[in-house]
């Protein structure tokens, strides 16, 4: 049986990770620290004997001592509220985690993927954007501490394949969605859905006229486990070029889940990206893969995990009202 490490495995993209690998009968180790990720995400097969969860910070050093065959390096804040709140953390982690990560299948000469992002692209000059673009970001502003730690992750892991013989992998992940998601995760489709379904206002940045293009995660699954089995070492899209305004992506999700919401706007952020499209031929050419989620049918697989989510949330708190009503009655 092959063995695999994933970290940030209890995350959005790390758990569905950790079920697509234990459906192919690998043993899965599962670190994370879960600063954003949940035990949640992972408790359907936390029990199963293949599955091992290891809370550990990866910015300290880790030692397995057991045979890796493959590493998957997810470890990180994705989203802008919390990349924004933790700033320091997320650089630590773009650059002593990656270290520890290369460190570690350099230990056991295995091959490792690691996780950047679209963000190296920051407010892109170039559309639609291929991985030869070397992006237009800003290193100094709010969103600075996310892309550039994904761009010296990308750098280090390059610095080991060239100077180590390290058999690495890199993708550059583009807006995705699904399952997993938290309710309070900050980026657009869970904060639309989680607002159409408890009758609050949606919040659309500017004038929502901003593009974005959103990929159903067991696309990107699918993608990932493509790349791991390549011989490609330079970087790869991934993501569904279908590219929307945020205004339209709002709407959508309001017609979905039959909401009678209001839109309403607000002030755009800072270094807000104005439009994000990839070109994914190069995961085409190399990998055969293309996205076969159109976003409506992504979304109609996302919103009943969003409607769970909500109803239990809502029972969780009526239990903890009730809760204290009693404490103070006795």
């Amino acid at each position: 049986m092959k063995r695999i490490l994933i970290t940030g495995g209890a995350g959005f993209i790390g758990s569905h990770l950790c079920h697509h690998y234990l459906e192919k009968d690998y043993e899965v180790l599962c670190l994370d620290n879960l600063s954003t990720g949940s035990f949640d995400n992972i408790s359907a097969f936390s029990n199963l004997p293949s599955f091992k969860f290891i809370e550990h910070d990866l910015t300290k050093p880790f030692k397995f001592n057991d045979k890796l065959d493959a590493i998957l390096h997810f470890a990180s804040p994705a989203s802008p509220v919390d990349y924004q709140e933790k700033p320091i953390p997320t650089l630590k982690v773009g650059a002593l985690g990656t270290h520890n990560a290369l460190g570690l299948a350099r230990a056991h000469q295995c091959k490792i993927l690691l996780a950047s992002t679209s963000e190296v692209y920051g407010d892109p000059q170039v559309h639609p954007q291929p991985e030869t673009y070397w992006g237009h970001v800003n290193p100094i502003g709010p969103r600075g501490c996310y892309d550039e730690a994904k761009r010296f992750l990308e750098a280090l892991t390059m610095a080991y394949h060239r100077t180590h013989g390290l058999d690495t992998r890199i993708i550059r992940i583009f807006n995705t969605y699904g399952p997993n998601m938290r309710i309070q995760d900050g980026r657009a489709i869970p904060t639309f859905i989680s607002q159409a379904l408890s009758g609050k206002s949606l919040t659309v940045h500017g004038q929502g006229d901003q593009t974005r293009s959103f990929c159903y995660i067991d696309d990107l699954v699918n993608g990932i486990s493509r790349v791991l089995e390549s011989n490609y070492h330079l970087p790869i899209n991934l993501g569904n070029p279908q590219e929307l305004s945020v205004l339209d992506c709002a709407k959508l999700i309001m017609n979905l889940t039959q909401s009678h919401s209001k839109i309403v706007f607000e002030e755009r952020p800072i270094d807000d990206p104005h439009t994000r499209r990839p070109d994914i031929n190069l995961a085409q050419k190399l990998l055969n893969w293309n996205p076969q989620f159109s976003l409506q049918q992504g979304l109609e697989k996302t919103i009943p995990y969003f409607k769970k989510k909500l109803i239990n949330s809502s029972s969780e708190n009526e239990k903890s009202l009730s809760g204290t009503k009693e404490s103070i009655t006795f």
